[in-house]
């Protein structure tokens, strides 16, 4: 397995698609990635050469592209930021509720997880 930026990309993909495996790596900025290093976008990762996978890592480096651990970091400290100067946005962090405006009557069960059942509450027979 190849590995870029910390990350074991996956053998059997196109090199393009392969390098979004990487946190903060999207298909912008793989094909980005391949076009400076001058490489066919279709290549497959286990027949790349090595000299190819060294001049990827240093394009990586060299675009300046936020990535893994660097990226998850910046996040976090963002959210934190938001958090402790109180903002709505950051008080809806800390709620564990969706951020940007949702509804949360009936959907946002991706941010708030399974339903839960409440006590004493009925479903009213329709008559």
């Amino acid at each position: 397995m190849a590995v870029v930026a910390g990350v074991n990309i996956p053998d059997n993909q196109r090199i393009e698609i392969a390098l979004t495996s990487i946190y903060g790596v999207g298909k912008t900025s793989s094909k980005k990635i391949v076009s400076e290093v001058g490489i066919d976008p279709n290549i497959r990762v286990k027949d790349i050469q090595d000299d190819d996978l060294t001049r990827i890592r240093s394009a990586v480096e060299r675009l300046g592209i936020l990535v893994e651990g660097d990226l998850r970091r910046e996040v976090q400290l963002n959210i934190r930021r938001l958090t402790d100067i109180q903002t709505f946005r950051g008080s809806r962090h800390r709620k564990g509720l969706p951020v940007r405006g949702q509804r949360t009557k009936t959907n946002a069960r991706t941010k708030r997880g399974r339903r839960q059942t409440v006590a004493g509450k009925k479903k009213v027979a329709a008559h």
